[in-house]
């Protein structure tokens, strides 16, 4: 159920037996939902060994499931995917489905099967949910028009960057652990909080980690492999920043809702403008005594 670096991570943490309903293969709600998509978000390795966490755009229907095993990913869709590697047969994917309008998520892990000019096919490994907890509900401007994505390599925290940190309330985590047949596993999984609950800290963006599920992905990963990238969302601007670096978690910095932090070391540092089309959003803050942390 759980490889080394979860088990470690969750002995750590000083939990007892965790249980969780991961599956093998999609129960009929996840390939249900995954079709309704228009939005999915993607975890694989790059050329250089470091994970890249994007984001995929398309119309429902851009995710198909001809089966509880197989996940497929439109063509069209992929080649508009920002910063992603190439995906080859047998590369490892991890994947998030979100839906921000009634605070739904659903993970999906496997490899690459099939590539051709229809599609790349994922092979289900896993696929699991999560509960709702720190996502904020918004309505995402769909159909709205957007120019196309650019992408800036900077050479740190400039003050636009420091501002979308700052004003950040959701970012999503790609990280990676060796699978029994030596190959990277991949995972994304979505952090959010209250505006601010991002900082830096002598240079290092440091990231709360609040009480959640106790699978402990994330941070099972990143014992084992501390690469990481961060895909930090600002939605009022359509824009993101996508980080590469390494992670350090801090175990003994508990406090109230706040289980543990993390740190990130940055390496590389990429703006993406017009990521989504912008939009003047209401955010409904579901978690208010993050207030406190």
């Amino acid at each position: 159920m759980f490889h080394p670096g979860e088990s470690a991570a969750q002995q750590r943490a000083g939990y007892g037996e965790v249980k969780a309903a991961i599956y093998s293969a999609m129960p009929d709600q996840h390939r249900q939902f995954f079709a309704g998509l228009r939005t999915f978000y993607l975890a694989a390795s790059g050329d250089d060994g470091y994970p890249v966490a994007s984001l995929m755009q398309g119309q429902p229907g851009f995710i198909s499931t001809p089966d509880a095993g197989v996940l497929t990913l439109s063509h069209a869709s992929l080649q508009e995917v920002p910063l992603f590697p190439l995906l080859k047969t047998g590369m490892a994917i991890g994947g998030l489905g979100i839906d921000f309008s009634n605070r739904r998520r659903n993970r999906v892990n496997g490899v690459v099967g099939k590539v051709n000019e229809e599609g790349v096919e994922l092979r289900v490994e896993e696929s699991f949910g999560n509960c709702p907890k720190y996502i904020q509900r918004r309505e995402l401007p769909f159909g709205a028009q957007k120019g196309q994505v650019r992408l800036q390599r900077l050479e740190g925290i400039d003050a636009d960057a420091r501002y979308l940190l700052g004003a950040a309330d959701t970012l999503f985590v790609a990280s990676a652990a060796p699978r029994k047949d030596n190959a990277g596993g991949m995972d994304i999984s979505h952090r959010g909080g209250m505006p601010g609950f991002l900082s830096l800290e002598q240079g290092r963006l440091r990231i709360p980690d609040y009480t959640g599920n106790r699978y402990m992905n994330t941070l099972g990963n990143l014992l084992v492999d501390p690469r990481c990238a961060l895909l930090i969302m600002d939605f009022q601007q359509g824009a993101a920043l996508h980080i590469q670096g390494r992670a350090k978690i801090d175990w003994q910095t508990g406090r109230g809702l706040t289980e543990r932090c993390w740190y990130v070391e940055i390496d590389k540092i990429w703006r993406i403008r017009q990521l989504l089309p912008p939009a003047d959003l209401s955010v409904e803050y579901a978690d208010s005594s993050l207030m406190a942390e």
